[in-house]
């Protein structure tokens, strides 16, 4: 999430990052998915803090700081972020009522016509195979995962939950003249105990419209 960059951008590609960390000493799985008016070919890519209509090189952070005893109970935990993103950049709906434990995110393809590009683009998300401290201690990204929501929508994984790979994941698939958002919860596993430290990643999510 986020280089939070781009928003709706006149060319084929937009990339955006989110940095995340671990700090050691269920939502419906919905989403909107919305008709928009056919236009010029372009994608739109919107995770955490974003402009409208151009770019944003905002780093959003999420993160979790585990004390000793919450590390040794091995529940989950959920992380927070630094994001102030709840309204959708599409059309000012709050879809995300508590940013500081959400990253929004948003994408849409448009077309003008049927010889105007694909029938849709796609969405996927990258992560490094371990989040790392300076010193070279590593946590597998799998220990992070996501849930979704999207207050008063009743389409179910238009962008759905899941947990990172390291590697990349194809989130969704978007089709033409179609907007599609919802809130990501994030969650450390918290199943493993690793050397105290400051562990940190990116990830890089895509739109992609060959």
């Amino acid at each position: 999430m986020p280089a939070l960059s781009p928003s709706l951008w006149p060319r084929p590609l937009c990339t955006t990052l989110l940095a995340l960390a671990a700090l050691l000493g269920t939502d419906a799985a919905n989403a909107w998915s919305l008709s928009i008016g056919a236009a010029s070919r372009r994608v739109f890519l919107h995770v955490g803090n974003g402009t409208a209509n151009a770019n944003n090189g905002t780093i959003n952070r999420v993160e979790v700081n585990l004390s000793g005893a919450q590390l040794i109970s091995g529940t989950p935990q959920a992380m927070s972020t630094n994001s102030t993103q709840s309204q959708s950049l599409f059309d000012g709906f709050t879809t995300c009522a508590n940013p500081a434990s959400q990253i929004l995110i948003g994408a849409s393809y448009r077309r003008s016509n049927a010889g105007n590009g694909p029938a849709s683009a796609t969405l996927s998300v990258t992560a490094p195979g371990s989040l790392t401290t300076t010193g070279g201690d590593s946590i597998p990204f799998s220990q992070i995962s996501w849930t979704v929501s999207a207050p008063g929508s009743n389409a179910p994984n238009v962008i759905p939950a899941g947990t990172f790979n390291g590697g990349q994941q194809t989130l969704a698939t978007v089709p033409a003249n179609t907007y599609i958002e919802n809130c990501h919860s994030f969650t450390y596993a918290n199943s493993i105990v690793p050397a105290a430290g400051t562990y940190n990643g990116r990830v890089t999510y895509t739109m992609t419209s060959p």
